[in-house]
């Protein structure tokens, strides 16, 4: 049994399919990544996964993790799940995190839900994964608020938050694409060491080739809303099969070095 089971997912606006029978598995440890272009539907798969969807859409099909069928659970339910058994790093920290709550109580919050760990046992975790994800001076750095603090921080307080209760599973929804060249290699060296250090499986979302190569072992490539290809990245890499998958890795190769793209 894999760690995540989903079969035929979809999920529709109305009468309209935005997200078409998709079939994926993660196993446990595993590092898979999920790429597109943009409308291809891979942020939307992460928040049907957590039943996360906005108000209008429904997700049909079956999503298990632990074996466990998720879709059609309640929000109660859900909310036990997200955090312990499933985490998600979102793309933009600013959005992401509460504006108006100090960063050490946003880390320790998930603690107190989910182990039940008192306030100071909390604040103390939380200082401790300040330190584990990067943040210069912890213990300042958890009396901060989000805007006090620089993009590829609040990305880091978003890891912290997503890995304190060692969650079997994390989803990262494109989490470097907000921050600049320097601060995203940072940001993939974290989740790269933090992820292995913890056996912790992996669904990378991106729409970028060159920096899931940095991070998966095998790579879906979704369009329109379907599976377009999937398989290991060198090979996906060397061969891709799908038009859309070639422009992505066409893309890929000008970004890395520069010159014309070749389909």
């Amino acid at each position: 049994m894999s760690l995540l089971e989903v079969e035929g997912l979809t999920v529709r606006l109305g009468g309209r399919v935005l997200l078409d029978g998709l079939d994926l598995t993660v196993e446990a440890g595993e590092k898979v990544g999920l790429i597109g272009g943009s409308g291809s539907g891979k942020s939307l798969t992460a928040l049907a996964l957590l039943g996360l969807l906005p108000d209008g859409m429904t997700a049909s099909g079956s999503v298990r993790l632990d074996g466990v069928e998720l879709l059609g659970r309640s929000d109660r339910f859900l909310s036990g799940v997200r955090g312990e058994r499933v985490a998600m790093v979102f793309q933009e920290p600013r959005t992401a995190l509460n504006p108006v709550m100090r960063v050490g109580k946003q880390i320790a919050e998930p603690l107190r839900a989910h182990r039940g760990l008192s306030r100071a046992a909390a604040r103390a975790e939380a200082v401790a994964l300040a330190d584990k994800v990067g943040l210069p001076d912890p213990e300042h750095a958890v009396r901060a608020y989000p805007h006090q603090l620089s993009g590829g921080q609040r990305q880091r307080v978003g890891i912290a938050i997503a890995l304190a209760c060692r969650p079997a599973l994390l989803l990262a929804d494109e989490p470097t694409t907000a921050l600049d060249v320097t601060v995203q290699a940072g940001i993939l060296e974290l989740l790269r060491t933090l992820v292995a250090e913890e056996g912790t499986a992996l669904l990378f979302i991106t729409h970028d080739l060159a920096v899931l190569a940095q991070v998966a072992r095998r790579v879906l490539v979704l369009g329109g809303g379907r599976l377009l290809e999937e398989g290991a990245v060198t090979d996906v890499l060397a061969a891709p099969r799908h038009a859309d998958t070639r422009a992505l890795v066409a893309a890929a190769r000008v970004a890395s070095f520069g010159g014309e793209a070749r389909p």
